[in-house]
């Protein structure tokens, strides 16, 4: 199935995103797993563009909101309006609210009110949740 330009939800049936997806995007968009901590290649990408959606393309993040938080993944203090979801997450015996996508409801990371100015969050995103596209 191909991705989604509509704005509107997306489904596929398990099978279709194992195909379309690499196993690790599977394992962390569609069994809300998370990457270890400094492995995405994404903490270190700086240039000017939008951070999308691995699993359905969806536009998420400017990277002019991307901070370097010194977590280990990609953080941001903002996303692009509409573009994700929260919900609470009780899993490992905390609560925290977990972030997905708007669009094809994938599994992107959790949101924590420790981050900068002006918006006070850290969007705390799995790299390989999202791919890169980089302006122009």
């Amino acid at each position: 199935m191909a991705a989604n330009e509509t704005g509107t939800a997306e489904t596929r049936s398990e099978a279709e995103w194992r195909r379309s997806l690499t196993p690790e995007q599977f394992r962390i968009l569609r069994e809300h797993c998370t990457e270890r901590a400094g492995t995405s290649p994404l903490n270190h990408e700086a240039r000017s563009g939008t951070f999308a959606c691995a699993g359905c393309g969806q536009p998420l993040f400017a990277s002019g909101t991307k901070f370097d938080s010194g977590t280990g993944w990609p953080s941001f203090f903002a996303p692009l309006d509409g573009a994700v979801e929260t919900q609470t997450d009780r899993s490992f015996f905390m609560t925290r609210t977990e972030v997905h996508c708007a669009r094809c409801h994938g599994h992107l990371g959790h949101v924590f009110d420790d981050g900068p100015a002006p918006t006070g969050l850290r969007y705390c995103m799995n790299g390989g949740a999202m791919r890169f596209e980089p302006e122009g």
